[in-house]
Parts: structure tokens; C-alpha cells; sequence
């Protein structure tokens, strides 16, 4: 490893949904010789459906990182239009080494400008969004264009801390760590995509998000707009 230690910034924000950020911290804060930092707009407690975050540094306050990942959350195009929080973010990935993002965190990402003429992945119920950022939106679980690394929606965070992992410290590291936290997904249904669910129940679940649809637009939208799209 380099002398300087691999310095990973997780960008948290209250709301978000928390798997999308402790799945795939719970791999990369095990890179030999890594430094993980939590942070928030705010500092302090993020609160995260029914878990509280506690001690999460400043953004500000941070100069440098190597990676940044920004989770997802159900109110991620309201946070996509916190100028604040978008625009730390943006300072730390511009120098960042890996940008990257979980489910709906790449909306955050679009909402930086960072995603322009990139291909990513995000939550299959919004992935659609992606172009109003000039993204190109990837079906992918996991999806590469230059250094942004994006995961599709909550779970596939594992499979790209995986793949990040890979990355950094070579797949032997990555099969260890694999093997160590026994990663070896057998779900008891093939309901994970909308390709595969049964049909009343993909059918259920858009009616319940088509609740937020319109407002998840007008937010996207609006932050899209400020980046000039």
C-alpha cells in the first residue's frame, strides 16, 4: 500500500437508507492500511429510518479523499437539491481517485455534475432520472465509467464495494473478505428485479412509489436546471 493511507469518505445525509451506506462500509473500511471517515453536511448525528448515526465528521472539514460514495435514500433528489451538502461533495470528488455512489446516491452524483456523458447505475424505480443530469442510465448492478463506480439499488452495494475492493487491494483480498463475512446471497425468492417479480407484486409496488414519482421528478429536475442540463 502507499505510504499515505487509501482515505475513503462516506457522505451521509439524515433520511438515507442505511444499508446503502453500512453494506458496503462494512467491506471497504477492512482495506489493509485505509483510513474510513463517515461525514456529514452538519457533523454530529444522522439520523437513517430508525438508526442514528453518531460522531460523522464535517464535509467541510475534510480536505482530501481517495473514494467518496454517497448512499441513497428515499428523499435523495430532496438532499440532490441541498446546495451545501451537493457542493462538498463535488470539491471532494473532484479529487478523488473513485467516485462513486449506491441505489439513488447517483442522483446526488448527477445533482453535483458529475455524472455528465457517463453511464451509471441506480435504484431500478428511478433510474429513468439519470438523463436529466446527461447521465446514461446502466442496468448494471454494477457500473463503471472511468473512475465513477456505481451500484444499482441497496443491496448491490456489496457487489460494488466487492468489486472496488478488487480494485484496490486485488481479488485475493477481496475473495478473503468475501469468504470472512460469508457473502453467498441464496435468497429465498427471485422477486429482486422487476425482470423477474411476480407481476401483481412489481405492479403493487409502483402504485405505492407513484406517490413520490411526480415530486422526485420536479426535485431532479430543479437541481438539473441549476447545472444549466
Amino acid at each position: 500500500m502507499n505510504e499515505t493511507p487509501l482515505r475513503i469518505v462516506f457522505a451521509i445525509y439524515p433520511g438515507m437508507t442505511q444499508l446503502d451506506f453500512t453494506g458496503p462500509q462494512q467491506f471497504l473500511s477492512r482495506v489493509p492500511g485505509s483510513e474510513t471517515i463517515v461525514a456529514s453536511r452538519d457533523g454530529g448525528e444522522v439520523p437513517s429510518e430508525g438508526l442514528v448515526f453518531a460522531g460523522t465528521r464535517v464535509l467541510a472539514e475534510i480536505d482530501r479523499c481517495d473514494l467518496v460514495c454517497v448512499p441513497g435514500g428515499l428523499n435523495a433528489t430532496e438532499v440532490a437539491l441541498d446546495a451545501a451538502f451537493v457542493g462538498e461533495v463535488r470539491r471532494l470528488a473532484l479529487g478523488a481517485r473513485y467516485v462513486t455512489s449506491v441505489c439513488t446516491g447517483s442522483l446526488i452524483l448527477g445533482a453535483a455534475g458529475l455524472l455528465v456523458g457517463k453511464r451509471a447505475a441506480c435504484h431500478w424505480a428511478w433510474r429513468h432520472l439519470l438523463p436529466l443530469y446527461g447521465a446514461v442510465p446502466d442496468e448494471g448492478r454494477v457500473v463503471r465509467d472511468g473512475n465513477v463506480i456505481t451500484g444499482g439499488g441497496v443491496t448491490a452495494g456489496i457487489d460494488f464495494a466487492l468489486t472496488v475492493l478488487a480494485e484496490i487491494g486485488g481479488e485475493a483480498l477481496a475473495h478473503s473478505l468475501q469468504l470472512g463475512l460469508e457473502y453467498a446471497p441464496a435468497p429465498p425468492f427471485d422477486a429482486g428485479r422487476p425482470e423477474t417479480a411476480p407481476a401483481e407484486i412489481l405492479a403493487a409496488y409502483r402504485a405505492r412509489m407513484e406517490a413520490f414519482a411526480a415530486q422526485r421528478e420536479a426535485q431532479t429536475r430543479e437541481a438539473a436546471a441549476r447545472l444549466g442540463l
